[in-house]
């Protein structure tokens, strides 16, 4: 049955199954709607099987075509890449997927060095609070903030992160144990695993009524502390710069229970490990934060 199916239909399968479109498929192999309809009908004819339901407006995938596509999906994936590794004569690109702080505080100060140490390696960086989809071969890393959804990949914890009041240090003068905080203008981040009212109840005390500032970014949070407009309850990772430039200092620190937790992980799919530059960047980002993976 094999010998019997051309790639070319398989390739306008996965391209529809993959766009959820005749037409964005046709566009993206450079065929007609038509070709497409006409190579997948064929296809379906050897196989014996219907794989989209059709209408008038899109087309999904029934439970066999679903079925095929977790295998001629990874299959062209695999291809995909090993053409890139066959023919990169320039740059390898690493396509980066990042929770929006740990790109904006962490990872985007330090590319410099990356760059330095792997100069033939180009990154991609987008930042979003949504996961990255490997499915559709857009990234070949996530950093993601709280536990990973994808299914199929590898998931590296990076550091342990310690979360505590910060600061500007005209703000510290007035903060010299934990129920000082009652009194000042607290900044909440919203999104954020670690919340007011777990630091309060760790260090004995009710968490008063929150009013004011409200950010959905820790970078926003930590910027705005910074500027001395209230105190806010962040990771010491991602308010590295700050810290170390003294615009940031944390008033408890050695007077209050901090928390401790794992924030972010490194996932990739586990065949893209087998690229050079994934691997490259991979083993970088745990270098660099000094991550124990025994």
């Amino acid at each position: 049955m094999l010998s019997n199916i051309p790639i070319s239909a398989i390739r306008a399968f996965e391209a529809a199954a993959r766009t959820g479109s005749f037409r964005d498929a046709a566009n993206e192999l450079h065929l007609t709607p038509s070709a497409v309809s006409h190579a997948i009908r064929k296809l379906e004819g050897t196989l014996r099987t219907i794989l989209f339901e059709r209408s008038a407006r899109s087309v999904r995938l029934t439970p066999a075509g679903e079925n095929l596509m977790r295998h001629t999906g990874a299959a062209f994936d695999q291809l995909r890449r090993g053409l890139e590794e066959v023919a990169a004569r320039g740059p390898q690109l690493v396509r980066v997927h990042s929770a929006p702080s740990f790109a904006a505080q962490w990872l985007a100060p330090r590319l410099a060095q990356f760059f330095s140490a792997y100069p033939k390696i180009e990154v991609r960086l987008a930042a979003s609070t949504d996961y990255a989809r490997f499915s559709n071969d857009d990234f070949d890393i996530d950093i993601v903030y709280g536990p990973p959804r994808a299914e199929g990949v590898e998931v590296i914890p990076l550091k342990e992160e310690t979360v505590t009041p910060l600061c500007s240090p005209m703000l510290a003068r007035s903060i010299k144990k934990p129920a000082d905080l009652l009194e000042q203008t607290l900044i909440r981040s919203d999104v954020k695993q670690i919340q007011w009212h777990q630091w309060f109840a760790a260090n004995g005390l009710e968490a008063p009524a929150l009013h004011g500032m409200r950010f959905d970014r820790s970078f926003l949070a930590i910027a705005t502390a910074a500027e001395g407009l209230g105190v806010a309850l962040e990771s010491t990772l991602l308010a590295e710069r700050e810290l170390a430039s003294k615009r940031l200092v944390a008033p408890l620190a050695g007077r209050a229970t901090d928390i401790r937790y794992i924030g972010h992980r490194l996932v990739y799919p586990r065949a893209s490990k087998q690229r050079s530059a994934v691997r490259a960047f991979a083993d970088w980002l745990v270098s660099e934060l000094n991550v124990d993976q025994s």
